[in-house]
């Protein structure tokens, strides 16, 4: 598979134990506490998975991860053993014989019991957050300062959780929420090192002429007891990224991920939002794989077909 002649995968076969489906990642056993996660080319808009993927998404969602991972380094511990096909197959023998199925868009990683929080962190207010505000002047139900516009950056990030549902939406929780429910060191000690690893990725995005608005991340506890940072990292499906010469506050920001998606969606007027979905017409499909490659190559300098997965261990 290569960006000239991109096969789009809608559901992994994989001669392992399937533990979890999702919108985009099918979830594997892996044996010895580790899991393979397989990220499809699955696209879903308001919390409806479509009926035609987004070829190459799931390679750019894994690779980009890995390279923001390495490019952590020391600063958090995190679940993700290798995402080279090579290194898998060695590490899981019985994955030789369907490298087509999985490689480049897998993650071999130590299996965790996920925190059911979603860590949000934003850096500026926009989509539910601007939603809200606009309607009741706060956030998760704490206030934020007054007189902001759409797309404004915020004075500070702001740690804006939600509940982490396994069916529909999130739904915003304020800090004390989290708190009740997880007691207040391990609430603290998330919003740390959420606070933490946006802080690096707005740094890093920034360097490259991108605005990181907001993102999400997962964390959860392995064996051990060790608390991981999991799932995807700073990816254009967790994390809202606008090219920054083309930023205004006062109105909403051109995205790198797939807002032509939302943006055909959102112009149907005999749509619902309920299954089923309507087809996406393939040039919507073409320019939704085209921003998913932008945001790729702007971040990493390197074409996808290029990029060498980093090793971890």
């Amino acid at each position: 598979m290569s960006e000239s002649d991109p096969v789009a995968v809608i559901t992994s076969q994989v001669p392992l134990p399937l533990l979890h489906q999702g919108k985009v990642r099918d979830v594997y056993d892996a044996g010895d506490n580790r899991l393979l996660m397989v990220a499809s080319d699955r696209v879903s808009a308001f919390d409806v998975i479509l009926t035609q993927p987004v070829p190459l998404k799931g390679e750019v969602l894994t690779q980009i991860t890995a390279w923001w991972l390495d490019s952590l380094g020391d600063v958090i511990d995190h679940h993700l053993i290798s995402c080279d096909p090579d290194e898998i197959a060695e590490r899981v023998p019985s994955l030789r014989d369907s490298r087509q199925a999985w490689a480049r868009r897998s993650m071999l990683v130590h299996r965790t019991e996920p925190v059911m929080v979603e860590c949000v962190v934003r850096g500026y207010v926009s989509g539910s957050a601007w939603k809200e505000y606009r309607a009741s002047g706060t956030l998760a139900g704490e206030p934020l300062p007054e007189g902001l516009v759409e797309s404004q950056k915020l004075p500070a990030p702001i740690f804006s959780p939600s509940t982490k549902a396994q069916t529909g939406h999130d739904e915003n929780i304020p800090f004390s929420g989290v708190v009740e429910h997880l007691g207040q060191e391990q609430a603290d000690r998330l919003r740390s090192l959420s606070f933490t690893v946006y802080g690096h990725g707005a740094t890093v995005a920034e360097q490259h002429g991108i605005i990181l608005a907001d993102t999400k991340f997962e964390f959860g506890h392995d064996v051990d007891g060790r608390l991981l940072l999991i799932d995807e990292v700073l990816t254009p499906d967790s994390s809202r990224f606008w090219p920054a010469d083309l930023y205004e506050s006062g109105r909403g920001q051109p995205s790198l991920d797939k807002q032509p998606v939302r943006d055909f969606l959102d112009g149907l007027e005999d749509w619902d939002k309920s299954p089923p979905p309507p087809d996406l017409p393939e040039a919507v499909i073409r320019e939704t794989t085209d921003r998913y490659l932008e945001i790729f190559r702007r971040l990493t300098g390197t074409e996808l077909d290029d990029f060498q997965p980093p090793h971890f261990e």
